[in-house]
């Protein structure tokens, strides 16, 4: 079994490309996986692209945060013949939102289950990248794939992870991720 963990950030931001129906237009900045036969993070600018998507292609199971509604659709355009919806896929947003009824961010169950925060955000990465600080761009998206990962394995093994409501209750939501 691998499991592959993986984020990407973008080069541009939704303003800069005529809003979210324009995904396709954002560009990898940086992608990250970690995988679990390797036991190690593998960092992808956007011209190794084409060995990030082999490295997806090939995992048991790619798992994220919010992978069907960004990072693969940001991904599409380096590789159209890809069909991403047959890599076996855990998205986490979309799973967490299926039981809640509503979207949650990364941050807020990061918080409450393990009592990590994201190390900065989209928006600060996508300003990193343009003043050409490379490093800080992949250690924040090496640091939000290994959140996603231990928030997984909190769930696989408690069959729960937490979250912060909007009033900051710390609430517990059942998981499967088996």
């Amino acid at each position: 079994m691998n499991y592959v963990f993986f984020d990407l950030e973008s080069q541009n931001l939704f303003d800069d490309v005529g809003g979210r129906g324009n995904i396709d237009k954002l560009k990898v900045a940086c992608g990250v996986t970690y995988s679990t036969e390797k036991n190690d993070f593998t960092v992808y600018w956007e011209q190794d692209v084409p060995a990030l998507i082999t490295e997806l292609k090939s995992a048991t199971k790619v798992i994220g945060f919010n992978l069907l509604g960004f990072d693969y659709l940001v991904l599409k355009p380096y590789s159209p013949e890809t069909r991403f919806a047959s890599i076996p896929t855990l998205d986490m947003l979309l799973d967490l939102q299926k039981t809640l009824g509503f979207r949650i961010g990364l941050d807020s169950i990061a918080s409450a289950t393990l009592g990590a925060t994201k190390t900065a955000d989209g928006i600060k990465s996508v300003e990193w990248f343009r003043n050409g600080e490379l490093d800080k761009v992949a250690e924040y998206c090496k640091a939000d794939v290994d959140i996603t990962r231990r928030v997984f394995e909190f769930g696989r093994d408690n069959g729960h992870i937490f979250y912060k409501s909007r009033l900051g209750s710390k609430l517990k939501v059942e998981v499967k991720w088996k």
